[in-house]
């Protein structure tokens, strides 16, 4: 319960917060790593079967082995789709999972009592597929940030290598060995991806938790007495495994690295219409910006003094972006590049009673592209004198 408590108390505080930046999209591999912690798990049958075999009785309690802190391996591939709920942007991503857990053994009790001499290692590992709902944040110095919750329901083996100790006290040996096998298990996660598109586009890294659980199989225990060297063998079904995991892992979208067109540099000179239509600016923008460089802003107070000399009763503002993102949120980056143009011709002279603003968005590209592609020609503001 308390895995599913935690999962669902980490989706109610994300989700108020989920506003524009970039999703997953296409086809995708991913790798992570990192600390696995065991939780532990019994192992009645074990001690039946050392009650059966050993030289005297013992006083009831519990059996149960516990592991040192292992590691755990996960790699994947997957699609991802962007969603757009009431002007937030959201993602949806499905993958197919092969894992691997290592833990070596820290203690067995039998009878509430240590077992002596004690090692051995459990594993486990198996495919899954994983659902994701990403749940973004936005965009903070240079980077994307997108918290996630997923859903993974698949199979796992588990094995026991020689997970062993001694009870002295009832002078038996007790020992698992063996493999499970194929059972029903799945994960629960919880995590955050950090867009690394400047360094790589398609590039993410991930920081992750994760709670793992499989259902439980039987595998073969022998109970040795040490005295008489007689054994009993049988199956037995330890409750094992249920694991949880801090992973840090890195992320690759393919199709980010085709879509993305080359950062061409921005015009160095406005373009200007035939004699006697009105002559309109451009003014472009770095991608999810609104910021103004210092050559748009040469290009601004230009169009500023022409507007005055030329006396010219009204000049149109209009704020474009490209279509790597959702519509709704490009609409209102369009919009805050189209103000920031506005103030800064205010600044230069002009009366803002005369200008007006307009924001299309990703509706009116300048150089046409498919969905998802970042265009720098297309991240604009043009200024028109009327």
């Amino acid at each position: 319960m308390y895995p599913l408590r935690l999962a669902s108390l980490t989706a109610a505080l994300l989700l108020p917060l989920a506003a524009g930046a970039q999703t997953t999209q296409g086809l995708y591999i991913s790798g992570a790593a990192g600390p696995n912690m065991r939780e532990s798990f019994a192992i009645s049958g074990a001690q039946f079967m050392s009650g059966l075999a050993g030289t005297r009785a013992q006083p009831s309690g519990r059996a149960l082995g516990t592991s040192q802190v292992g590691w755990n391996g996960v790699a994947a591939l997957g699609y991802g789709w962007r969603t757009d709920a009431h002007g937030m942007r959201t993602g949806l991503r499905l993958e197919l999972e092969a894992h691997f857990r290592n833990n070596d053994i820290n203690r067995l009790k039998e009878f509430g009592q240590n077992l002596a001499r004690t090692g051995g290692t459990t594993r486990s590992y198996g495919a899954i597929v994983n659902g994701y709902a990403d749940l973004q944040l936005g965009r903070y110095a240079g980077v994307t940030v997108t918290p996630y919750l997923g859903l993974g329901l698949g199979f796992a083996n588990i094995q026991y290598e020689r997970v062993n100790g001694r009870l002295t006290a009832n002078n038996t040996r007790t020992q698992l060995d063996g493999q499970t096998n194929a059972t029903l298990a799945y994960n629960l996660m919880a995590g955050t991806s950090f867009g690394l598109d400047s360094m790589l586009p398609g590039l993410s890294a991930t920081l992750e938790w994760r709670y793992f659980t499989a259902i439980n199989q039987p595998v073969n225990t022998t109970v040795t007495n040490t005295v008489t060297n007689a054994s009993i063998r049988r199956p037995t079904t330890p409750n094992c495994c249920h694991d949880n995991s801090l992973l840090l892992g890195v992320r690759y979208a393919f199709n980010s690295s085709a879509a993305v067109a080359p950062q061409a540099a921005a015009p160095a000179a406005p373009a200007v219409a035939p004699p006697g239509v009105a002559r309109t600016y451009l003014v472009f923008f770095d991608w999810n910006s609104d910021g103004l460089s210092a050559r748009s802003r040469d290009i601004i107070k230009e169009a500023a003094g022409n507007a005055q000399r030329a006396s010219v009763t009204r000049i149109e503002v209009a704020g474009h972006a490209d279509r790597s993102g959702d519509a709704a949120y490009n609409q209102r980056l369009s919009l805050r590049r189209a103000e920031a143009v506005t103030n800064e011709l205010v600044r230069a002279g002009v009366a803002r009673s005369a200008i007006s603003v307009q924001a299309f968005g990703e509706s009116r590209p300048l150089v046409p592209t498919a969905d998802n592609v970042r265009e720098p020609q297309n991240r604009r503001v043009e200024v028109v004198l009327k």
